[in-house]
């Protein structure tokens, strides 16, 4: 019989290297769920698309996301979560082989969909690392596959240096290269015993949706859903807004989104591992509060006042300069990453028995409002003609979850008085 010693040090040295491989599949899922955010710009000029067609190729990733997330969760429990995160990847591989072939838009939109496999991957990765992690360490753990998603930044500086070099194909090709030597790592690496599989887990996703009410994991999920959603939404955005607010070219503006996406990323890092030491509630509700602030500050657009004074009008001229909006930017993305890591953290221990199906609810959450939000943007950014309107529907919802929150955290308070470690 092994000692608890000898138990620990076996699953820290699993850990060791199945975290690393984990983060790194889900970076380049996490690229590829964002491709479209820099290389549909130049396909709105190739192809004449209009606005709605934009946020739908933008939202595409998203909603097939918020498909797969749960029957991924589910099939990694009941099959191991090592088989369902190299079929993801395979499928991924396959939509970098369909960009390269295809030259329409409906072929595009195809490929968009079948990129909502990060999404699966995300699911299953998130029971495979916390199947070999200790309760104390849930947190830290966590923040760092969730910041897997600093990927998406990579896309924004790839996108634009091939774009100048070759051309924006030459993206999912480098793709397609990586995502088959992470498949062979991965392979090569890991064992199917890494990732338990039960057969005999409940799949009944009423039975399990009883259980998640009943501990309150639904409404984190509803929570995690608004911030991440939002964090994604805007992610995928803000290198469109920022060129045309700024009157920057595409590269340049998607170079500075990377300064909101991969903060954010590593931010979970953070905000996991401070709920780790603090608890969640509390992380949350001063994330939230920090990135209220930054987004009363974004929402203002350029603006001209005319002040009738006694003997002259005084003319008052407002425009946040690109300094100043970057580090506002900066600021939003820490913030939403804080929140992000402590409330995946939260919803996981609240359910830990049932980490995939939890993993894939967050999923689903986050990825149906990434998916409607793009879409609202555009007709917003049409009808309105105010940029920064995306920043005022981004308020609004956070106001939402703040106030949400805040009457769930409460009733949370009792629990964390019975149980410390939560």
């Amino acid at each position: 019989m092994k000692s608890e010693a000898d138990q620990e040090d076996e699953r820290l040295a699993s850990l060791a290297v199945i975290l690393p491989l984990a983060v790194m599949g889900f970076v380049i899922a996490a690229g590829c769920w964002t491709l479209f955010a820099v290389a549909g710009i130049h396909l709105r000029a190739e192809l004449s698309l209009s606005n709605l067609q934009f946020g739908l190729l933008l939202a595409m990733p998203m909603a097939v996301s918020a498909l797969l997330a749960v029957p991924a969760g589910l099939a990694a429990r009941k099959f191991g979560a090592r088989r369902i995160m190299l079929i993801c990847l395979a499928g991924l591989a396959v939509c970098m082989v369909i960009l390269l072939t295809t030259d329409t838009f409906p072929g595009y939109l195809l490929s968009a969909g079948g990129l909502g496999l990060a999404g699966g991957f995300y699911s299953a990765g998130l029971q495979f690392v916390t199947s070999n992690c200790q309760h104390d360490r849930l947190g830290l753990v966590l923040g760092v596959f969730g910041a897997g998603v600093t990927g998406a930044g990579f896309t924004y500086y790839l996108v634009p240096l091939f774009h100048e070099a070759f051309s924006w194909q030459g993206v999912p090709l480098a793709y397609l290269i990586v995502l088959l030597l992470v498949l062979a790592l991965l392979l090569l690496l890991t064992d199917s015993e890494d990732a338990i599989a039960d057969p005999e887990t409940e799949t009944s996703i009423r039975i399990l949706f009883g259980r998640l009410r009943q501990q309150g994991a639904w409404q984190l999920g509803a929570y995690f859903g608004l911030v991440a959603g939002g964090f994604f939404a805007l992610a995928l955005w803000l290198p469109d807004y920022l060129s045309s607010q700024f009157e920057l070219q595409v590269q340049s503006g998607a170079r500075l989104a990377q300064w909101f996406v991969i903060p954010g990323a590593l931010a979970q890092i953070l905000g996991g591992g401070l709920s780790d030491r603090y608890g969640s509630p509390r992380v949350v509700g001063r994330s939230l509060l920090i990135g209220l602030v930054a987004l009363v500050v974004l929402s203002y657009p350029p603006m001209t006042l005319f002040i009738q004074g006694v003997e002259a009008t005084i003319k008052v001229e407002y425009a946040l300069p690109m300094t100043v909006e970057s580090i506002f930017v900066v600021v939003l993305g820490v913030a939403l990453g804080c929140a992000m890591g402590s409330l995946q953290r939260m919803a996981i221990i609240e359910s830990r028995q049932n980490a995939a199906f939890v993993a894939g609810l967050l999923l689903v959450s986050a990825c149906s409002v990434a998916f409607v939000l793009p879409v609202i943007f555009g007709a917003v950014n049409h009808w309105l003609g105010v940029r920064s309107a995306v920043f005022m529907i981004l308020f609004l919802l956070l106001c939402i979850c703040q106030i949400m929150f805040a009457r769930f955290s409460r009733r949370h308070e009792r629990q964390v008085l019975l149980q410390p470690g939560i």
